[in-house]
Order: structure tokens, then sequence, then C-alpha cells
């Protein structure tokens, strides 16, 4: 067995939480080829996107009350097996409402991985440590984004979109036997808690009625989004607008990443100086900042490639800032109830990100256009939150 607090558990939960990224990010690059190859159009294309994230929030309301009852290791390896076998029906769909169905199961498993490794985090470190720990695991799994659509095209090229999914399932069944066999259980036996309707309303009305709650996970949901709409968008946007090649999109989204990895690095280093509170308040306003200025040339129409690509390297900076210091902050004051304030976390961000990416798809007019104003308003709403909720002149940062 791992040690809890070893870099080995850190790298499965890692693993784990990058479940999300790796099942977006990978087939990006194959989406307009599943669009002529499942004879569909562009926006029912980006409906798998949505749907996705659908299903991600519906099960992380189950996800977090089942293991605060039940126990973190049981939970995630019910989860890992379906996202594993849905995979598979992922790669066998033959037309695009088949693949709809697919990646909403697909999503009911693969949310576990992000609920339980934050809540695992919690159990293990406490509050103090919790935000470093999660940005050090966002640091590690930004690999997944950085490398997923590089690796999805090579896929592409050398096989077909199908290998993406099959991929993802043979990562699927190595997690859950390296988790298994490995990492230890992280829940108390003195937190467990009762699983019935009662308990779990109970759990969510205390959660919803606690205003930095509310404020952390919105400045946490809003930021998301922001990303959210890259990548629901920025396949067409590059490869149909710009004429990127299929197997050069993956080279500019890592690139994005890097902005992402920045941010955490930034979180990692200096939040224990500058305070975590004020440090939140820096990334929301790069976010803003970077949204704002990325979506003015699409108003002029004066779109160019390598504009938009450095705005949206600012605006993760300000995503990699923000979501472990607002993750960190929504579980800190819950460590009898981690799972379901990681539950509700989670759910919210995923409904938040799901709607925004609907709208996009169904607003979008081959153009940047609705892609970066979508993301600069979610850099606006992500400001807003910190400024609403959590901005007070008489509370110390740190």
């Amino acid at each position: 067995m791992f040690s809890p607090q070893s870099i080995a558990t850190i790298l499965t939960l890692a693993a784990a939480v990058a479940l999300g990224p790796l099942s977006t990010d990978m087939y990006l690059p194959a989406l307009p080829r599943m669009t002529d190859d499942l004879n569909t159009s562009v926006d029912q294309m980006q409906l798998t996107l949505s749907v996705f994230f659908a299903g991600f929030a519906v099960a992380q309301l189950l996800y977090g009350p089942l293991a605060d009852r039940f126990g973190r290791k049981p939970i995630m390896l019910a989860g890992l097996a379906i996202f594993s076998f849905a995979s598979i029906g992922c790669a066998m769909a033959e037309t695009v409402e088949q693949l709809m169905v697919y990646r909403f199961i697909q999503a009911l498993g693969a949310c576990g991985g992000p609920v339980l490794g934050r809540t695992m985090v919690r159990d293990i470190h406490g509050p103090e440590k919790a935000a470093p720990v999660l940005a050090l695991i966002g640091t590690i799994m930004a690999l997944a984004p950085a490398i997923a659509p590089v690796f999805g095209g090579g896929l592409i090229i050398w096989f077909d979109w199908q290998a993406i999914f099959l991929f993802l399932a043979f990562f699927g069944f190595v997690l859950m036997a390296v988790y298994g066999l490995k990492v230890q259980e992280s829940l108390k036996e003195e937190y467990k808690k009762p699983f019935n309707l009662t308990t779990v309303m109970t759990s969510y009305k205390r959660l919803l009625k606690h205003r930095e709650y509310i404020g952390y996970t919105l400045s946490c949901s809003f930021v998301y989004s922001g990303l959210f709409c890259f990548l629901s968008a920025s396949s067409f946007v590059l490869i149909n607008f710009f004429g990127v090649a299929e197997e050069h999109f993956g080279l500019y989204f890592a690139l994005v990443v890097c902005g992402y990895v920045i941010g955490t690095q930034l979180v990692q280093r200096f939040s224990v100086y500058v305070g975590q509170r004020k440090m939140l308040m820096q990334g929301a306003c790069t976010a803003a900042v970077a949204g704002i200025a990325m979506a003015i040339p699409s108003l002029l129409e004066k779109d160019t490639l390598a504009w938009l690509i450095a705005m949206q390297v600012l605006f993760m900076v300000g995503v990699g800032i923000v979501m472990p210091l607002s993750m960190g902050g929504a579980l800190a004051p819950f460590s009898d109830i981690a799972g379901t304030a990681s539950s509700l976390l989670g759910f919210l961000q995923a409904v938040c990100a799901a709607t925004v990416g609907i709208i996009v798809g169904h607003m979008y007019n081959d153009t940047p256009l609705v892609m970066t104003v979508a993301i600069s308003i979610m850099g606006i709403l992500t400001l807003l939150s910190y400024r609403i909720f959590l901005h007070k002149k008489d509370q110390p940062q740190a």
C-alpha cells in the first residue's frame, strides 16, 4: 500500500482527477472528422461535450454522500468500472445519438475521480494544506490536457477516432487496478454519515447557506466555464476558421495548458506569503482582463490566431490560480461532510459549464466571436463572484 501522503498517492489521485480532462480533451482534434463520419452537425457534435458535463453534474450529487457513508475507495472503484466500459461503448457508437448516450454514462463514472480525489486530499492533508496540494495535483494533471489532444491527433492519423475511446477504457482499467491494490481508504470511521435523503438535504442546505462556500463555488464554476468555452469551440475555430491541421491542433492546446501550469505553480510558491484570498482575487482579475482582451478583436472582426492563443494562455493562468484556491477554500470548513461539499461544488461547476457549452454550440457562427465573448463574460463573472461574496477588507488574507 502507498503511504497516504506519498507522491505515489498524489500521482494516483491526480490520474483520477484527470479523467475529466482526458475524456474531453483527447477527442477534441477528432470533432470535425467525427461530425462527418457520424453524418451530423457541428452543434450536435458539440452537444456530446455538454451531455458529458450533464452526466458529470448529475452523478456528483450522489458520489459525495455515498462516499461519506461507505468510504472513498469502493465508490471510486465503481466509478472507474463504469467509465471504462462506457468508453468501449463510445468507440462502438454508429450514430451521434448513441455516442451521446455512452458519453453520458462515461461521465457518470468519470466524475468519481475529481469528486473523490479532491475529497481525499482534504481528508489526508487537512484544510490548511489542501490548496497547495490541489495546486500540485493540478500541475501534474495539466499533463493530461497538454498531451491528450496531441496524442488524440496521433491516434486519428494512425488509426481512427474510435482508438481514442479504446485508449480511455484501457487507462480506466489500469487506474482501477492501481487504486484498488495500492491506495488506502482515507475516510475515518467517526466521519461516516448515514445515507438517507434527510441527511443529504440537510448537508446541502448547510452548504448553500454558507456565504463563503457560495463565493468559492461560483468563482470556480465561472472560471471553469470559461475554459469549457474554449474546449467546446476551439477545434472548430482553430481547424475550420484558422486552417490549423488536425495533427497540429494539440500543439496549440498544449501551449494553452502551459498557462494553467504557470497559474498552479504560482499558487504553490506564493499563496502562503501573499494570502490565499488575495491571490484568488489576482487570479480572477487575470481571467477577466484576458477574456476582455481576447473578445475585442473578434468584435472588430480583426481576429488573429497568435493574439487569440496568447490571451487564452493568460486566461489559463487565471484558471490555474482560481481553481485550486477556490476548491481548497470551499472544502476547508467542512471536514465532516467533505465529500458532500465536493459533490455540490462539482455539480454546480458542471451545470454551469454544460449550460455555457450548449449556448456556445447553438450560437456558433463559424467565427471566433461567440467563443471569445463567452470567455470574457465568464472571466468578468469570476471577478464579480469574488467581489460580492469573498472580498472583506476587515478579514485577514491568510
